[in-house]
């Protein structure tokens, strides 16, 4: 008996998991399809993985590689030779993979080694900025992907542009929405934060992780002295990817002015000591109220601008580009760049508002995208696998 068509879902971070997990819910149990969950271990912190996808309904991985097990100069080909060895000992139909991080862009071009295809949700974003690792990751991603899966119309005319067949570009929806959708209701404030901090729109919610901004100590010190600034206005709560805790430390130790990070501060306080509040990462759920309640987003996150839009809160992208310009279209967010007095301009522009903004919602970001996905997937293999769909 032949054995059904195999699909291999492809995650290696915490933002792959929630847009991983719309798709691999529409996959299952369909007659003469089999998933699979690979996870790189890209991140192997527990709120970055394991704890999410227990939130998210995921099942354990089925292939769990050991990325963060290597040196960061060579994790990117170590996930690359590892996962096309398994490609071509396991052979599935296609390979799925989400988003522009680095085991995204190295799965799918071992998959398009070995001549598995490759299909990519979240296709083409493009900030236009190639000092982004992001970026390169995702202008490969797509190079190599036989399916790709969009969710604005700006993505389809990047690819366009660039070449890609029409008939290879297939608009879907913003399968992290679904997420957001079902998710929510069940979201709760974090039972490790005061909750003198979490009254709704009492506190500004920051997010910053990329190395563009991250990995330069004064640059980011001076995003910091703002924020120490700012939270005189308004309290902020800094959940803290473990990259950037450990640049915070770094700088805390190298900068008295900045002695004040990491320490819990009473949002009360009538001292001068600045209202930030910086945490461990965040459950899904927790981050999500936290962010769905907070008066302004402070970010430089992809995902959290989309996020934010669809929750019509004001979001301030520290960063000179994006890759969402759907999201300053027709939603909340707003580019401020890297200058601090930009980001506090804006910030108290933000607060001056009595009003929230409006968000007009994209077509197709209606919590459908992962059977979108899964619908046109089966057809696309029914057409162009060599093994049919139940054979």
């Amino acid at each position: 008996m032949d054995r059904p068509l195999t699909i291999a879902l492809v995650v290696g971070t915490r933002p792959n998991l929630p847009k991983a997990a719309p798709v691999l819910s529409a996959l299952q149990g369909r007659d003469g399809v089999q998933t699979l969950l690979v996870h790189t271990g890209q991140h192997d912190d527990p709120r970055l993985s394991d704890e999410l996808l227990v939130e998210l309904g995921l099942p354990r991985p089925d292939v769990q590689l050991h990325a963060s097990r290597q040196p960061a100069t060579s994790r990117t080909g170590a996930i690359l030779s590892g996962f096309e060895r398994w490609c071509r000992e396991e052979s599935p139909d296609a390979v799925v993979v989400f988003g522009d991080v680095d085991s995204t862009m190295a799965c799918a071009l071992a998959a398009a080694r070995a001549r598995v295809p490759v299909a990519h949700v979240e296709a083409g974003l493009r900030s236009f900025d190639s000092t982004m690792p992001e970026e390169l990751n995702r202008r490969i991603t797509d190079a190599v992907s036989s399916r790709l899966y969009t969710h604005c119309k700006e993505a389809d005319e990047n690819l366009r542009r660039e070449g890609v067949s029409e008939k290879n570009i297939c608009r879907v929806g913003n399968v992290m929405i679904d997420t957001l959708k079902q998710q929510l209701p069940l979201a709760s404030p974090s039972p490790e934060i005061d909750a003198a901090w979490l009254k709704p729109r009492t506190f500004g919610l920051v997010t910053l992780h990329r190395p563009g901004l991250v990995d330069h100590p004064a640059r980011l010190g001076s995003i910091l002295t703002v924020l120490g600034k700012l939270s005189a206005r308004l309290p902020l709560l800094f959940p803290a990817h473990p990259r950037t805790a450990d640049r915070l430390e770094a700088l805390r130790a190298e900068t008295p002015e900045l002695s004040w990070l990491m320490s819990h501060a009473d949002p009360q306080s009538k001292l001068r000591t600045p209202r930030v509040l910086i945490t461990r990462p965040l459950s899904y759920r927790h981050f999500l109220w936290t962010m769905a309640n907070a008066r302004l987003v402070i970010t430089d996150s992809g995902g959290v601008q989309e996020e934010s839009s669809w929750l019509n809160v004001p979001c301030l992208t520290v960063r000179e580009n994006t890759e969402r310009p759907v999201t300053i279209r027709q939603g909340t967010n707003r580019l401020v760049g890297i200058q601090p007095q930009q980001l506090l301009s804006a910030a108290n522009e933000v607060l001056e508002q009595d009003e929230q903004p409006s968000f007009a919602c994209p077509p197709l970001w209606d919590g459908q995208a992962g059977q979108r996905i899964a619908d046109d997937l089966v057809a696309w293999l029914s057409v162009h696998c060599k093994r049919k769909p139940g054979a």
